[in-house]
């Protein structure tokens, strides 16, 4: 069974397509899949595998439901899954999370997306590639990569914990509100998801060494436990994926701030980052 490494660049999945045991997903817009995707990558709605619902939006939805995206993707235990999008790892991360949370841990995101691929000059399909459908059942979801809550509450302030706020300093600061209440989750350290790309390399993650480097100064280091969200746990995809790019232990807050900052009960802090 072939085993591939969790980043991939475009010139290294290029030679492995048509490989059988690759399942390669596109969570770009459907206008630019339709437009240009990677030669037999299968287009998967960001939406399918979001609750959709208050109090927690970007929640996973039902077991059901998460058993018919994936069968109507064609994943199956043996398949490799190269995901990939339009924006540069945040809905693809999200899919590394959701792929963890139903036990699939043979997966890689491709650097920097269909950006990346464009920008190497390779082949591209146009219009809708032919799905073989398959039977995938999510009997239960692996808890181990998600925190709530509940628990965040209970780990705030702990030594071996830390929160990775993925979204932008306005919204960190409490100056832009977009839940009840603005601000951000006591002690939780503000680097917005988009700068961790490289815009002048078809959005690829920024210099590993470097953003390793930039993690430990943030205070998000390997012996600790790091939770990360957004507003509806979609940009916090990237930092998801980033983070365990770089070996950090990291956990999704999926309820994010669209949870958090609407509940009344809820510790809030104020203010820039020092």
């Amino acid at each position: 069974m072939s085993t591939y490494p969790l980043l991939l660049e475009p010139e290294e999945l290029l030679p492995l397509l048509g490989d059988d045991n690759l399942l390669i997903v596109d969570q770009s817009k459907l206008e630019t899949y339709l437009n240009a995707h990677i030669p037999g990558a299968v287009h998967l709605n960001f939406k399918d595998l979001q609750l959709g619902q208050k109090p927690t939006p970007g929640a996973l939805p039902s077991l059901e439901q998460l058993s018919l995206v994936f069968s109507n993707l064609g994943l199956t235990l043996d398949k490799h899954v190269v995901v990939y999008d339009d924006e540069g790892g945040g809905w693809a991360g999200r899919l590394i999370w959701a792929l963890d949370m139903i036990g699939h841990s043979r997966y890689s995101y491709l650097n920097g997306g269909i950006h990346a691929w464009l920008q190497a000059g390779l082949t591209t399909n146009r219009g809708e590639e032919a799905v073989v459908k398959s039977d995938y059942t999510v009997a239960e979801l692996d808890l181990r990569y998600e925190l709530n809550k509940a628990q965040i509450l209970e780990r705030i302030g702990q030594d071996d914990f830390a929160i990775w706020d993925a979204r932008s300093a306005k919204e960190y600061s409490g100056e832009k509100v977009i839940s009840a209440r603005g601000g951000h989750i006591p002690g939780a350290v503000n680097y917005e998801w988009t700068l961790g790309m490289d815009t002048v390399r078809g959005l690829r993650i920024n210099n590993l060494e470097e953003f390793d480097t930039l993690l430990n100064s943030l205070g998000l280091t390997k012996d600790k436990e790091i939770a990360t969200h957004c507003q509806t746990h979609h940009r916090s995809g990237f930092t998801y994926l980033v983070g365990k790019i770089l070996g950090r232990n990291m956990k999704a807050y999926a309820g994010s701030w669209a949870e958090w900052g609407n509940d009344e009960t809820t510790p809030v802090t104020t203010g820039i980052q020092a």
